[in-house]
């Protein structure tokens, strides 16, 4: 070990010391000033993500943080009663969310897009589409700007969207050394950003569902002007790579990739898949049917689960839909596509694809593994009262700051996004409350407020290490997962920024026309500034 390892060891172990102290003395504080009452509906609700967010940045080791922060949940809600910890933490956490169907039905689809991306290496389409692309696409730039149109394209499903473009665009962006974190980047910032305005998708299904007693899609369509840090976002990343322009810990990432290291830290995830058996007849078509199968069913797979062949309409069907199963149905007749071509091509025989089963099972063990502890710890949340806290909050801001509103509402829901891990639960606790608050009012403010509601659960769930759209981005694009939220946080951080102040501005106005441009030019001016610091410290 040289000199420069052994003091990042002693930081490390520095750091993991100061963080565990930290969450004891928590821990100790809630012991002696709280009981099973006073915990609920309190901050307290939320202090087991914050410890586990907390503790994932600093030791950097997402496993454990996040079990400790189930733990603390377990002790908080049980009163710190040693049985009562463990039956919440594995009953009422692990094994309640593992029983969840609509759960199951997400880590199936995962299964089933792991076996279908092993299979297209195997077949050889991914390197085929890579040696094709690489005649095509010349530059870094373009390189990157053809992820980010892939992104926007498959507006479906966020999860589908992180896992599809990772396996179809992570040859072509190794290639022109694009590194590892800045693909995450590009697959997760066109995931729930572009699903949250695109009104054929299963989010746009999800917010028209809390929405009772009005037309859900019609509203969710007049606010995606108004949805400022999706749109600012893909501006974002535009601008990033027009201007070729990283910073932050980014920076470092896109030149060692530059250098030759895609990876930058000592962990390599798939770093040997070239050396795997690769089939010689692998062509294009065997990267682009199944890719175009999987589309195809996952979209027939989710309006049928919401009526379409009984007689429902199709924006209503998709509205209605149940995206867990629907993406189970549509992945799996992906998959069933995908082996009938190999097979009648010639191209893998059936063991071949047979082999592809545990293979794709193992590259998902560890998004899995997240997912479920991130699902736990939600639990945790939603028994200690997240919810009710949060509800109380936005109703007494909503007394006396009428115009500042929906920056308001952005912050909070940012938080509670960021703190739980998930937006649509951001959506069910806030957008019933902002039409509530709003549907004998001001009609364009409440718009206006739940455009910023659905914005910051985004941007909360874009930032947040146990948000399951993060996890599938670094699985996607198979990053080590804290390597892609330290990469993607200033980012995201930075449109967040741009993002509030242009919530100001439309509270004020109520015109998108005018707050939306104000937005893009505050953005750019940052960027252009970050350029410039930029070169002066390349100087």
């Amino acid at each position: 070990m040289n000199e420069k390892e052994a003091k990042r060891v002693k930081r490390d172990r520095i750091a993991l010391l100061i963080a565990v102290v930290c969450v004891i003395a928590v821990l100790v504080t809630g012991a002696v000033t709280t009981n099973q009452d006073t915990v609920q509906e309190s901050f307290w609700a939320l202090v087991p993500p914050i410890i586990a967010i907390a503790l994932a940045l600093v030791t950097k080791e997402v496993y454990s943080s996040l079990f400790i922060g189930i733990l603390s949940g377990a002790m908080l809600y049980s009163g710190f009663s040693f049985e009562g910890t463990l039956t919440h933490t594995f009953q009422d956490g692990v094994i309640s969310v593992l029983s969840d169907s609509y759960n199951v039905g997400i880590l199936v689809f995962l299964v089933i897009l792991g076996i279908m991306v092993a299979m297209m290496n195997r077949a050889g389409g991914s390197a085929a589409f890579g040696q094709w692309a690489s005649r095509h696409i010349k530059t870094r730039a373009g390189a990157q700007f053809a992820t980010i149109v892939l992104g926007i394209l498959i507006f479906i499903d966020d999860y589908f969207n992180c896992l599809t473009v990772g396996s179809v665009m992570r040859p072509v962006t190794d290639k022109h050394q694009v590194s590892r974190a800045k693909l995450a980047y590009l697959i997760d910032a066109t995931a729930a950003p572009v699903c949250i305005i695109a009104p054929i998708s299963s989010w746009a299904a999800a917010v028209s569902g809390f929405v009772e007693g009005k037309n859900g899609i019609a509203l969710f369509v007049q606010t995606i002007p108004y949805n400022f840090y999706a749109l600012l976002t893909i501006a974002m990343m535009i601008m990033l790579v027009a201007l070729n322009v990283d910073y932050g810990p980014m920076a470092l990432h896109e030149k060692n990739a530059i250098r030759g290291d895609l990876y930058t830290t000592p962990d390599r995830p798939y770093a040997n898949e070239s050396e795997k058996k690769v089939s010689a007849k692998g062509t294009v078509f065997d990267l682009v049917i199944p890719v175009a199968a999987l589309v195809v069913c996952c979209v027939i797979g989710m309006i049928y689960t919401g009526g379409f062949f009984s007689g429902t309409d199709f924006v209503d069907a998709f509205a209605g839909s149940d995206a867990s199963v629907g993406l189970v149905f549509g992945s799996f007749f992906g998959l069933v596509i995908t082996i009938v071509i190999y097979l009648v091509r010639g191209v893998l025989s059936f063991k071949d694809c047979m082999d592809c089963v545990p293979e794709g099972f193992k590259a998902m063990v560890s998004p899995i593994l997240i997912l479920t502890f991130a699902w736990s710890l939600k639990a945790m949340t939603d028994s200690l009262g997240a919810k009710e806290y949060v509800a109380g909050l936005v109703q007494h801001s909503a007394s006396g700051f009428m115009n500042f509103l929906p920056c308001i509402i952005f912050l909070i829901a940012v938080f509670l996004s960021f703190a739980t891990g998930t937006s649509w639960g951001t959506f069910g606790i806030l957008i019933p409350i902002v039409v509530h608050v709003f549907e004998n009012g001001d009609y364009r403010m409440m718009i206006i407020a739940m455009s910023a509601c659905m914005a910051g659960a985004v941007c909360g769930d874009h930032c947040s290490p146990i948000s399951d759209t993060t996890i599938m981005s670094s699985a996607g694009a198979q990053c080590n997962h804290l390597n892609h939220v330290t990469t993607q946080l200033p980012y995201a951080m930075t449109c967040a920024a741009v993002s509030f102040v242009t919530y100001i501005i439309a509270g004020l106005t109520k015109s998108a026309w005018i707050s939306l441009p104000c937005g893009l030019v505050i953005l750019l001016a940052v960027l252009l500034m970050m350029k410039k610091r930029q070169k002066n410290a390349a100087a």
